[in-house]
C-alpha cells in the first residue's frame, strides 16, 4: 500500500484554505466602517499635569523646580503652609497625564489613561496619581483621573551605579482611571446630512461608495464631494432615526481602488509591492563589487652589528572582486512586478538588493507606480 505524506498533505490543505478565503475576501470587498469614518463621530484628545505620590525612592530629584512647587501648592490648598525649597520630593514624580475622549461619551463614564514622566523620575512603580483634572483643545476640562498606576516594568539600581531595568518603568496606564465630567454637545439626529471621510482619499473609491450607498437606499441621496468626501442627504424615511441609517450605511461592502505603489524599508530591507505595479520594456543586470582591505604590521630588523634602527613598517593588501555570474534580465512588454520579482529572484537578487534595483528602474522612468521609502 502507498503511504501518504501527511505533513505534505496538510500543508496542501491549508493552501487552499487561504488561497479560497483570500478570493472570498478580495471578491466581497471591504465595508465601509473599515475604510471611513462619519464627520462629527471621532475622539478628542485630553491632556493634563498631575503629580504621582508613594514613590520608593524613584521620585524626582530637588533640582526639578516644577514638582516641588505644584507639591507646594497642593499641600497649601489642603491647608499646610510650607516653602517649596524646604520640600524633598523623592517620593513625588511630575507626569503629564493623556486620554481620548470617545465619541457620545457621558457624563459618569471612564476612561483609560496614560501617565507620563516630565522630569528626572527613575521609575512610577508602585505609585498613586493624585486629582488631575483633563483639558481639550478649548481648555475646558472634561474628565478628572485619580488612581493607582499600571507599570509594565520595573528599574533597580545599585550604589556602584551599576542596575537592571525591563520595559520602560517612566511610562504607566491607569485603566478606567479617569471619571467623565463633562459631555461634548452634539446633537446626531439633528443632522439633515451625513459626511463620510475616506481614510485614503480616492476619486474612484468615493464614486463607488456613492454609487452603492444609492442602491441600498434606494435614491439619488450620495453625492461624492471630492476624492475623500461623499455627503448623503438624510432621507425622509429616516428622520430621526440617523443610528438606523449609519448602521446599515456601515455594513455596504464596496471594492476600494488603490494606486499602484511600492513601498520599501532600507533599515530592514522590506520591500511591499502592490498588485497593480507595472514595468514597461528594460533590460536589467545587477552585479556585485566587493573591496577587501587587509593591513598589518611587518618589522625591519637592521643587519647585525649595524647602525641601522628596527622600524615597524605597514603593509596593506587591497583584493577587489567583482561577482560576475549575475545574467541580464530582460522583461516582456508591460511585466507586472510579481513576474520582474520572481525573475529578480531566480538570478540570486535579494531583498535589500530589490530596493536598490527599484530605485534604479524608477529613476529610468520604466517603473509605473509611486515608489515610498520608509
Amino acid at each position: 500500500m502507498k503511504r501518504v505524506n501527511n505533513n505534505r498533505y496538510t500543508k496542501l490543505i491549508i493552501l487552499t484554505i487561504l488561497f479560497i478565503s483570500g478570493y472570498a475576501t478580495c471578491a466581497s470587498g471591504a465595508r465601509i466602517k473599515d475604510i471611513a469614518s462619519f464627520k462629527g463621530v471621532r475622539s478628542n484628545q485630553l491632556v493634563g499635569y498631575g503629580l504621582v505620590i508613594g514613590l520608593n525612592g524613584t521620585g524626582d530629584g530637588n533640582s526639578t523646580q516644577f514638582t516641588t512647587q505644584t507639591l507646594a501648592n497642593m499641600m497649601e490648598r489642603l491647608g499646610i503652609h510650607t516653602l517649596a525649597e524646604k520640600i524633598k520630593v523623592d517620593n513625588v514624580a511630575g507626569v503629564i497625564v493623556t486620554a481620548n475622549l470617545p465619541p457620545f461619551s457621558k457624563k459618569g463614564s471612564t476612561l483609560d489613561v496614560l501617565v507620563s514622566s516630565i522630569g528626572d523620575a527613575t521609575s512610577l512603580h508602585g505609585g498613586t496619581l493624585v486629582m488631575t483634572p483633563l483639558k481639550g483643545a478649548d481648555n475646558n476640562i472634561y474628565a478628572v483621573a485619580q488612581g493607582a498606576l499600571l507599570v509594565g516594568g520595573f528599574a533597580s539600581s545599585g550604589g556602584a551605579g551599576g542596575g537592571v531595568q525591563k520595559n520602560h518603568p517612566t511610562v504607566a496606564r491607569i485603566p478606567g482611571g479617569a471619571m467623565i465630567e463633562r459631555e461634548l454637545a452634539f446633537d446626531f439626529n439633528a443632522l439633515t446630512d451625513i459626511t463620510i471621510a475616506l481614510d485614503r482619499p480616492d476619486f474612484t473609491t468615493a464614486l463607488r461608495m456613492s454609487d452603492a450607498i444609492n442602491n441600498t437606499l434606494g435614491v439619488k441621496n450620495a453625492i461624492p464631494v471630492d476624492a475623500g468626501t461623499v455627503k448623503i442627504k438624510i432621507p425622509e424615511t429616516y428622520a430621526g432615526n440617523h443610528v438606523t441609517l449609519v448602521s446599515s450605511l456601515e455594513q455596504i461592502e464596496i471594492q476600494p481602488d488603490m494606486e499602484a505603489r511600492i513601498v520599501l524599508s532600507e533599515r530592514t530591507g522590506t520591500v511591499i509591492m502592490g498588485e497593480k505595479a507595472m514595468i514597461s520594456p528594460i533590460a536589467i543586470a545587477h552585479g556585485n563589487l566587493s573591496v577587501e582591505i587587509k593591513e598589518k604590521k611587518d618589522v625591519s630588523q637592521p643587519a647585525p652589528f649595524s647602525d641601522g634602527e628596527t622600524v615597524v613598517t605597514p603593509d596593506t593588501e587591497v583584493n577587489v572582486t567583482e561577482e560576475n555570474n549575475k545574467l541580464l534580465l530582460v522583461s516582456p512588454e508591460k511585466a507586472d512586478i510579481g513576474s520582474v520579482v520572481k525573475a529578480l529572484n531566480a538570478i540570486g537578487v535579494s531583498p535589500r538588493d530589490l530596493i536598490t534595483v527599484f530605485q534604479a528602474i524608477k529613476a529610468s522612468g520604466a517603473l509605473q507606480a509611486e515608489l515610498e521609502i520608509i
